[in-house]
């Protein structure tokens, strides 16, 4: 377990991850971002594969593959491997062969999944060292969405797995058919901000910084990173309190308070936030997860987590993609008063009653067992 390097973060640069299905905006919002100053310092890596066409005067070919934009942007295609040019990138900055860029924004190609990408920023020994996760930015296509989400289990997935989830082509559509979908992804993913764009337009202070590192504070912003609130919000609104088991958990998506057709990719998705009153014990919370995930690790989608462990003056912060997983990160303190382990996971076809209970017979076992 890594102490947490105060340091460590501002060194390393910020990664978004920009995905969402064929024709759901993309480029146009793509377009949008790399003409605002914000983003002058940053490098967008596009996908070979993707149909994208940025559609500003390019200033000139900085190099093979690479685009210099006006704004200052530097845009790169993606020849071979994420890795390698990732890799490469950072030593050409260090040599000073491409400008000193502060951001990336990886565009990922509509049928990916946003998966194996992150389990390379989070695995790659060189590639962790020097970059960080700041979040996964997921553009939903207003006009078809419901369309997308009732065919494509893949565009489910990367709705569910969203740090951000970036609503286009609001103007074509009826307010009505726009609070469904709305209503539809909040119970997918009820941690995401839901951002509204017309023509592509958006502030990119509400797509950029959603990460555990929050520049402005120049601190771990564990409260707005694991939006844990959003989860027991969602609960009210849509249910009927569940008294059978306390407030341990909240529910997020239920499918039957939808107008669509039953049997929906959407049915097989959970979002579900425990909560746990009573400090852990350290090694009892590692077998429980070693155990979840050797036997439930891809059906994990996404995980976050700030957990009491007990004798800990602060608690750790944690975060998973499937069965990869960040290395934990302890607090020198508690962000708040609140010293609740609250984990928060998005899951598919794995019942919530499992982690509640695996999670209770791993932490209540007596000491001397195994």
């Amino acid at each position: 377990m890594e102490s947490w390097d105060s340091t460590a973060p501002q060194q390393r640069l910020p990664v978004s991850l920009l995905t969402g299905f064929l024709g759901s905006g993309k480029t146009t919002v793509l377009n949008h971002l790399v003409q605002q100053p914000e983003l002058a310092k940053t490098i967008v890596i596009i996908n070979e594969f993707g149909e994208i066409g940025l559609d500003h005067e390019l200033v000139e070919r900085s190099s093979e593959g690479m685009l210099l934009l006006q704004s200052g942007c530097l845009c790169c295609t993606i020849r071979g491997d994420l890795i390698d040019t990732m890799r490469s990138l950072f030593l050409r900055r260090v040599r000073g062969e491409v400008p000193e860029f502060d951001r990336v924004v990886i565009e990922t190609t509509g049928l990916a999944d946003p998966a194996p990408i992150l389990h390379t920023l989070m695995t790659d020994p060189l590639i962790a060292a020097r970059y960080r996760l700041d979040g996964v930015i997921t553009t939903i296509d207003a006009a078809n969405g419901q369309r997308t989400l009732d065919r494509q289990a893949e565009s489910v997935k990367q709705a569910a797995v969203a740090d951000r989830l970036l609503l286009t082509k609001t103007d074509l559509v009826e307010p009505d058919a726009v609070s469904a979908l709305t209503q539809r992804l909040s119970a997918l993913n009820p941690g995401a901000p839901i951002i509204h764009t017309i023509n592509g337009t958006v502030d990119p202070a509400k797509l950029l910084d959603a990460g555990l590192y929050n520049p402005k504070t120049k601190s771990l912003d564990v409260r707005r990173w694991l939006n844990a609130e959003a989860f027991s919000a969602k609960d009210h609104h849509h249910h009927e309190p569940h008294h059978d088991h306390g407030h341990s958990v909240h529910h997020g998506a239920d499918s039957h308070d939808h107008h669509h057709d039953v049997n929906r990719h959407d049915d097989h998705i959970r979002a579900v936030c425990l909560t746990l009153d009573d400090p852990i014990p350290g090694d009892a919370f590692d077998r429980w997860l070693e155990a979840l995930l050797l036997l439930k690790g891809s059906d994990i989608l996404r995980v976050k987590g700030i957990v009491n462990i007990q004798g800990l003056k602060g608690p750790f912060v944690f975060h998973g993609v499937q069965h990869i997983f960040h290395p934990p990160v302890m607090l020198k303190k508690w962000p708040g008063k609140d010293r609740r382990t609250r984990i928060v996971f998005i899951t598919r076809d794995l019942d919530e009653a499992v982690l509640r209970n695996t999670l209770k017979t791993f932490t209540t076992e007596p000491e001397n067992v195994g």
